[in-house]
């Protein structure tokens, strides 16, 4: 019995401390995930606006992040224009980024795309970000959004 207690403990103490985002300054040059070459990278309104109402395409874009996931660092929203911002989630989970990259420019590597998000994955976003009860409450219709499936990120600025 103690040995299960004990695996238990050891357990939870694992996920806990998996649950942080990791630690860092997010400084230009530094990589997250596969390594990105930032040259010929395009900026995200110009990506936006050949994606269309329902296309996909793999590239890399330019894009300043304006929130990074509080919890473990695990998505991020990109600034497209002055009222649209673009999802951002990391290939197979495999990489986070710090809260100190809100802010910075970054290159990203992946695949962008349209997608109709539901209600109750807006409302788990809104969750994440530490929304008050009535802020995630308002929540109540499915919306359009850009989806970046980053496979590395490179922060220029």
């Amino acid at each position: 019995m103690r040995k299960l207690l004990l695996s238990f403990i050891i357990t939870s103490i694992a996920f806990t401390v998996n649950a942080q985002p990791p630690a860092g300054d997010a400084r230009p040059g530094e990589w997250y995930g596969e390594k990105v070459n930032p040259e010929g990278a395009t900026s995200i309104t110009d990506v936006a606006a050949k994606l269309g109402e329902s296309g996909e395409m793999n590239t890399r874009i330019k894009a300043k992040i304006v929130d990074v996931c509080p919890k473990k660092g695990c998505w991020l929203k990109l600034q497209v224009n002055d009222s649209t911002t673009a999802m951002v989630k990391m290939k197979d989970y495999g990489f986070f980024l710090p809260l100190a990259a809100k802010g910075k420019t970054v290159v990203i590597d992946g695949e962008v795309k349209t997608k109709v998000v539901s209600v109750a994955e807006l409302q788990h976003y809104a969750e994440d970000a530490k929304k008050t009860k009535e802020e995630i409450a308002a929540i109540t219709k499915p919306e359009k959004e850009i989806r970046v499936l980053a496979k590395g990120i490179v922060i220029v600025e």
